[in-house]
C-alpha cells in the first residue's frame, strides 16, 4: 500500500475554455476545451505522483464520465482504486473571458450517494494494509453523504496511527474539525466560515488558528491567503511566505496543489517549513497555468527556489 492515500467523494472532469466575452442569450463560440481529472484528493494526487511520490487515489465514481475519468487518469500513470456507484460522476466547467481575463467557473454538485456507497468507502478505508502514513481528505461532500463523514473516517484513522490531512469546507470542516486531523488547509474564505468571523488583519486570522491549536483541533493549520502568500501555524509558533510573483492564469487546483507539495515534502521526512515552502512552490506553479492543468515537476521545484524561506511572523 502506498504512503499516501487521497480520498476524493466527489470527484469531476474538469473542463476549461475560453470566450472573447461572455455574453447572455447569444451563441458564444468556445476555444478548444483542456480536459483534466479533478475533485480535490485527485489533484492531491497527481501533484505527488509528479514529484515521484508513492500516492494511491481512490474515489466514488459513476458513469461514461467515471470511465472517461479512469482513462485519464492511467494517461498519468498514476495509481488508483475507483469505488463504483450508481450515480453519474459530474464535470464541471472553467471558462475564461479573453476580454478582460476574468475566469468563470461553474461547479456542478455531484451525484446523490446512497448509505451503502459511502459505507462501502469507509469499509475500505478501513481495510487499508499496511496503514499510510498520510491520508488526505480533500473535496466537497456530494448529496447523501452525511456532513461527519470526514470527522468518522478522521475517527478510525487515528486509531490506526494514520496522519489526517484535512481540506474541505462548510459542514464537513466544522464536523471535522474537534477530532483533531493532523493538518488542516483552509483559504482565509474557508476560515471565515468556520468561524462567522470577518477575519479583517492577518492578526485576527493568526490569533484564529492558534486557537484551533490550543483546542486541540489540528496540529497545524496551513491558511492560503490569496495573492497575500499564506501562513502556517503550529504549535512552536507562525510562519509566513509571501506569494511568489507570477502571472495567476487561472486558480483551478492551486489550493490542492498546495497541499500535494506539503504532503509530499511531508512524507519524504521534512521539517514542515520545508514542506510549507514546497506548498507555495506548487500552487504557485499550477496558478501560472491557465485552465485546468496543474504545474509540472520542474516547474515546482523552480517555483521552491524562487520562494523565499518562511519567516517569523510577528506578534501583534
Amino acid at each position: 500500500m502506498p504512503e499516501i492515500v487521497t480520498l476524493t467523494v466527489n470527484p469531476a472532469i474538469d473542463i476549461a475554455t475560453s470566450v472573447e466575452r461572455l455574453t447572455d442569450t447569444y451563441k458564444m463560440r468556445c476555444a478548444p476545451a483542456r480536459i483534466d481529472p479533478g475533485g480535490g484528493g485527485i489533484n492531491v494526487a497527481r501533484i505527488v505522483h509528479r514529484l515521484g511520490g508513492d500516492c494511491l487515489a481512490l474515489y466514488l465514481a459513476g458513469g461514461p464520465v467515471a470511465e472517461q475519468l479512469e482513462k485519464l487518469l492511467s494517461a498519468e500513470g498514476l495509481p488508483f482504486e475507483s469505488l463504483q456507484i450508481e450515480g453519474e460522476t459530474r464535470e464541471n466547467l472553467s471558462v475564461t473571458e479573453r476580454s478582460t481575463h476574468r475566469e468563470f467557473r461553474f461547479v456542478m454538485p455531484g451525484p446523490a450517494i446512497s448509505e451503502a456507497e459511502w459505507q462501502r468507502c469507509l469499509d475500505r478505508l478501513a481495510a487499508l494494509q499496511p496503514a499510510p502514513r498520510y491520508l488526505v481528505l480533500s473535496g466537497s461532500l456530494p448529496i447523501g453523504v452525511p456532513e461527519d463523514f470526514y470527522a468518522r473516517v478522521i475517527r478510525k484513522a487515528k486509531t490506526r496511527g494514520i496522519r489526517v490531512v484535512l481540506d474541505t469546507s462548510g459542514p464537513a470542516l466544522r464536523h471535522a474539525m474537534p477530532h483533531a486531523p493532523y493538518l488542516v488547509k483552509p483559504s482565509i474564505n474557508e476560515l471565515r466560515q468556520l468561524t462567522g468571523l470577518t477575519l479583517e488583519t492577518e492578526a485576527d486570522c493568526m490569533r484564529v488558528a492558534q486557537e484551533m491549536i490550543r483546542k486541540g483541533h489540528a496540529d497545524v493549520v496551513a491558511l492560503t491567503l490569496g495573492a497575500g502568500g499564506a501562513m502556517l501555524v503550529t504549535p512552536e509558533g507562525v510562519v509566513r511566505t509571501a506569494a511568489v510573483a507570477t502571472l495567476v492564469r487561472s486558480t483551478v487546483g492551486a489550493g490542492d496543489s498546495f497541499v500535494g507539495g506539503m504532503v509530499w515534502a511531508l512524507n519524504r521526512n521534512a521539517d514542515i517549513r520545508e514542506a510549507f515552502r514546497y506548498g507555495m512552490a506548487a500552487a504557485t506553479a499550477t496558478l501560472a497555468h491557465a485552465g485546468t492543468e496543474l504545474g509540472s515537476a520542474g516547474e515546482i521545484e523552480q517555483c521552491y527556489r524562487e520562494t523565499s524561506p518562511p519567516c517569523t511572523a510577528p506578534v501583534w
